[in-house]
């Protein structure tokens, strides 16, 4: 049964405009992103005062039942419920069993997809614990419960709730996600599932090998284009969704995207856009809607559909509409028409070609007022949700920062509903003629102007604070939304903010019947407008501020515009992205909200001025300015920094919101410092390989290592007990087990295993463990993407001798026991770390002929560079003189200050680069064959030529050596390559001593270096 909560209380009407409002909170953000929430911020009803709960926010939404009182916006709050979302958190539930099991009865390719999805190290732009869980879900309807597969555990979200996932004919499966976490990523993600399990296995139809995707309007179809996989920039690149060794399988699917506008069914005298005047062709058949909207999908068996902003595709049910206004009615129509396009066009295409399931994703997955279903209420195959309000808990999301308290000494701030008190303080002359309670345009500017101005200081206030922050560099003007009632008060405000206007004026011209004469014309003129016109004014060269009109974008998002409106829709799409036409648009004055899909991140102000008469609403609107404009999480923490916007008039009240005080300055974001190439400095640029895997190739089955060279391996015997005392316990016992009490202990130890392993038949073992893996025999977990070698054609019985003569030189010289016995060796934590490190330094003997290890380079980018990097950051920096880069980014530790001062007076650095958004890394494996990726701190060329991999702290010993060994290998196989000159890798952990370390490579001869 749905849980469901009514927020009225026991207050009484008559104080209801005293009541307080929902109490900030001093740290909205509780968790990283990356991981699951583990507490969340809940408030008291009676109070508004919040509290942090544990564990993770129940799936739910805010509705309203009735509709009787819009107009008493203080009332309205108090009539709403909330309710929660039984099967969203069985699945939760589910999908966390599912994952805790390993992915049982996934496939291999999901389950290495799903590893790599989490993977932390070696990723620049880590995926979401939002992401990972929705593509998951979908994962495990789609392939294990659809699939007919078991899952180990009894599902809560049973067999008998499977239909609700039924849409008449399609399947569809719904993702509710805050606008801004990445609901593109998710796109991405399954369509990697797919096609790599295609391509892998492709008689399996539970994995389509192409995908739909359909958008609402033309800028959201070109955003999207990044998911068809040829395309240069795509996200399956950018965002690494695919490991090395199944990118392949991504280009023999096909993707194509779409706006809903295709379906629409072409008429019965046409033909792909040519129009018959006699023959009349017949309505369109299912098969020809398919063909003429599919194209290249069609007959590829059942394809995967992905509605982006999927709450425009519903089925309508017949209504009346009673109870809504004029306006109301006439966009439900739309909606109603739009989502029936939608729909059935989505109908034909399962009828003719078939759809495997539909993956709907959408920040707002409700019914709208009109559809014939309850308002507000969520589309019932909802399976995943991820609110707004865990994406401000989470940092993915700009905090909103409201009023909280003013010198009206009310309990509630004016600016927080400010419609409401500019409504509540009209009189009959403030009314338009015949429009009951609709202000005048101008009598709302003289309403609200004073919030306005207010909030344009704290513009003013954020803008210099911005633009001071990097002094001499050109930066990007923050933007401020104003959200108006109906166009004729946006044209007011606009005017007012703009200073532009249009004026009538005569002109010499010809009248009408070709008569000399004048005439009159509407020309623009520029002055400066009301609010800091230095700021907001347009100006004949620059627009400044900028005026939405909804009819004209509405056409160029259809396709059917102007050459105004598609200059317009182009401008609204590029708002605050640099060198694009909205670069420096600084206040967009709008009615309702602006266009989905609409991705500014710099907005930092927003002012409400219309009724917002749910929270739904509120979302809806706030969510356009709620991007963040930086991702890069505290070092110390792993969270996500605070990014504020100051909303005004816009009343949430069941979300945590950081409060603006009423004296002194708010608390504003901590500066960025913008981290760049300079072209100036081209000279300075450092490139090197993107190496995914090694060229291992045998001719004469000829192998070598240097033993010598590698790095000790110590065991460790604290980490597992070689003996234990046991007891018999009847009862419960309070605390930590003990051997004290009634029963007598048990000793048990190892002496058994002992006396059944014999140290030679260990380095036999790992010896046979490394000719497997090099044979592509052996150990899955050994062939991972970073070594790239297993297969080889080469004789086991000429590689075996010389393997068991480089693991016992090994085992015997660069063992470290300890006090161990030497047989705990033979466990196989140490057999595999053992075959790891052997593996990472065997090659080619390239001395006796063999053909010497060479790197494999990424596909898809095989060359990183300097000149790409391009970021802004919390973290301490300081200015370069010998590096491509402005500035170098320090972390908490002195050493990186102390290592970045002495590479920039050292006479033996030609130029360096600390490696942060970069991307250089390197593959290694640590405890059984587990792939991690190593960052190096630094890159130096040195004065000789020679490029140095500098690391600069150490890590735990053990998995240190890996690292290190894994490097070495990496600058073998560079150099063998040759043609990125000569590389060298080292570890200095002593700042003092890193004139010895340059020093040590920066010699003629050189006999450091390998190859």
């Amino acid at each position: 049964m749905a849980r469901r909560r009514n927020r009225r209380g026991a207050r009484a009407e008559s104080a209801e405009d005293t009541r307080v409002p929902m109490q900030p909170v001093d740290k909205p953000i509780l968790s990283s992103p990356y991981v699951e929430p583990a507490e969340y911020w809940t408030y008291d009803e009676e109070t508004g005062e919040a509290s942090r709960a544990p564990g993770r926010r129940p799936a739910g939404y805010w509705f309203r039942e009735e509709r009787s009182e819009r107009e008493s916006q203080g009332r309205l709050f108090a009539e709403e419920n909330f309710e929660d979302l039984p099967f969203v958190n069985a699945l939760r539930e589910d999908v966390r069993r599912w994952r805790a099991s390993g992915y049982r009865n996934a496939t291999n390719v999901t389950r290495q997809l799903l590893k790599h999805w989490r993977r932390a190290e070696g990723k620049t732009r880590r995926l979401f614990f939002c992401q990972l869980e929705a593509a998951e879900t979908i994962i495990y309807l789609a392939e294990i419960r659809m699939g007919g597969k078991r899952t180990g555990f009894t599902p809560s979200f049973s067999d008998a709730a499977m239909p609700l996932l039924s849409d008449e004919s399609l399947t569809r499966l719904g993702c509710k996600m805050a606008t801004g976490s990445g609901k593109t990523v998710v796109m991405a993600m399954l369509i990697a599932w797919a096609f790599c399990n295609r391509g892998r296995q492709p008689s399996d139809a539970r994995f389509p090998s192409a995908a739909l995707v359909v958008c609402p309007n033309l800028t959201i179809r070109e955003r999207l284009q990044v998911l068809r996989p040829e395309r240069p920039d795509n996200y399956y690149a950018e965002f690494d969704i695919a490991p090395s060794e199944l990118r392949q399988f991504l280009q023999k699917g096909k993707v194509l995207v779409t706006n809903w506008h295709r379906f629409a069914p072409e008429s019965e005298q046409s033909d792909g856009g040519k129009t018959w005047g006699v023959v009349n062709k017949g309505e369109e058949s299912a098969d020809a809607f398919s063909r003429r909207v599919l194209g290249d999908l069609h007959g590829r068996g059942e394809i995967m559909v992905l509605n982006d902003e999927g709450h425009h595709a519903y089925r309508p049910a017949r209504t009346d509409m009673k109870g809504l206004s004029a306006d109301e009615r006439r966009d439900a129509k739309s909606e109603n028409d739009a989502a029936t396009v939608w729909i059935q066009g989505l109908d034909k295409i399962a009828d003719a070609a078939g759809i495997r399931f539909c993956a709907d994703l959408s920040a707002t997955p409700f019914y709208i007022a009109g559809s014939g279903q309850p308002e507000g209420r969520p589309f019932p195959w909802l399976v995943s949700d991820f609110s707004l309000v865990d994406a401000i808990e989470s940092g993915i999301v700009k905090i909103p920062r409201l009023p909280v308290d003013d010198t009206t000494g009310l309990p509630e701030p004016r600016y927080f509903r400010l419609w409401k008190t500019i409504v509540d303080d009209l009189q009959p002359g403030d009314l338009l003629p015949g429009r009951a309670r609709k202000p005048k345009p101008d009598v709302v500017w003289e309403k609200a102007e004073s919030a306005l101005q207010t909030l344009a200081g704290q513009y003013e206030e954020r803008w210099e604070y911005i633009r001071d922050g990097s002094p001499g560099e050109e930066n990007t003007p923050p933007a401020m939304i104003v959200v108006c009632d109906n166009t004729d008060i946006a044209e007011v405000f606009h005017r007012n903010i703009s200073g532009e206007r249009e004026v009538e004026v005569e002109v010499e011209g010809a009248k009408k019947g070709g008569k000399g004469g004048k005439k009159t014309v509407k020309r623009t003129v520029y002055g400066d407008g009301r609010v800091f016109p230095e700021l907001f004014s347009n100006t004949e060269g620059e627009r400044r501020t900028l005026r939405i009109d909804s009819k004209i974008l509405a056409a160029a998002e259809s396709g059917k515009s102007s050459a105004e409106g598609e200059s317009l829709r182009r401008v609204v799409d590029s708002v605050g992205k640099p060198g694009q036409p909205g670069e420096r648009v600084r206040c967009v004055v709008s009615v309702q909200m602006l266009t989905e899909g609409w991705d500014a991140n710099n907005v930092t102000h927003i002012l409400g001025l219309r009724a917002f008469e749910s929270q739904l609403l509120c979302e809806q609107v706030v969510g356009r300015g709620l991007r963040r404009m930086d991702y890069t999480p505290d070092p110390e923490t792993g969270m996500l920094t605070e990014e504020y916007v100051d909303v005004y008039g816009i009343p949430f009240s069941v979300i945590p919101y950081k409060g603006r005080p009423r004296k002194g300055k708010a608390e504003v974001d901590k500066p960025k410092h913008h981290v760049r190439a300079m072209p100036e400095r081209a000279r300075m640029e450092m490139r090197f390989p993107v190496v995914e895997g090694y060229a291992f190739a045998l001719e004469r089955d000829l192998i070598k290592a240097d033993v010598a060279a590698m790095e000790p391996m110590r065991l460790d015997p604290s980490q597992d007990p070689t003996a234990v005392f046991v007891k018999a316990k009847v009862g419960y016992e309070v605390g930590d087990p003990s051997r004290l009490g009634p029963g007598e202990a048990e000793y048990q130890n190892r002496a058994a295993f002992y006396a059944a392993t014999h140290l030679q038949r260990v380095k036999f073992e790992i010896a046979r463990g490394v000719v497997d893996a090099l044979l592509g025999r052996g150990d899955p977990e050994l062939e991972t993407d970073g070594r790239k070698m297993g297969g080889l054609t080469a004789s086991r019985h000429r590689l075996f001798p010389q393997a068991y003569a480089i693991a016992d030189e090994f085992v015997d010289s660069k063992i470290d026991f300890g006090a161990a016995d030497p047989r705990e060796l033979g466990l196989q934590r140490y057999m595999a770390r053992a075959m790891l490190r052997l593996l990472d330094a065997i090659e080619p003997n390239d001395a006796a002929g063999e053909t010497p290890l060479l790197p494999i380079l990424n596909r898809h980018k095989p060359f990183g560079t300097t000149a790409d990097v391009d970021f802004k950051t919390i973290r301490r920096v300081h200015a370069t003189t010998k590096s491509h880069l402005n500035q170098t980014v320090l972390d908490t530790r002195t050493w990186e200050s102390a290592a970045a001062f002495r590479l920039e007076e050292s006479p033996l650095v030609e130029f360096y680069a600390r490696n942060d958004h970069l991307g250089l890394t390197i593959a290694y494996e640590y405890e059984g064959g587990i792939s991690h990726w190593y960052e190096p701190d630094f890159l130096v060329r040195l004065t000789n030529g020679v490029t140095l991999i500098l690391e600069t702290k150490g890590y735990e010993p053990d998995q240190d050596t890996a690292k290190r060994e894994a490097a070495h290998r990496w600058v073998s196989a560079v150099n063998n390559w040759g043609r990125m000159g000569k590389w060298a890798f080292d570890v200095c952990i002593d700042p003092q001593a890193l004139g010895a370390t340059l020093r040590k490579f920066a010699g003629d001869g050189l006999p450091q270096l390998a190859g």
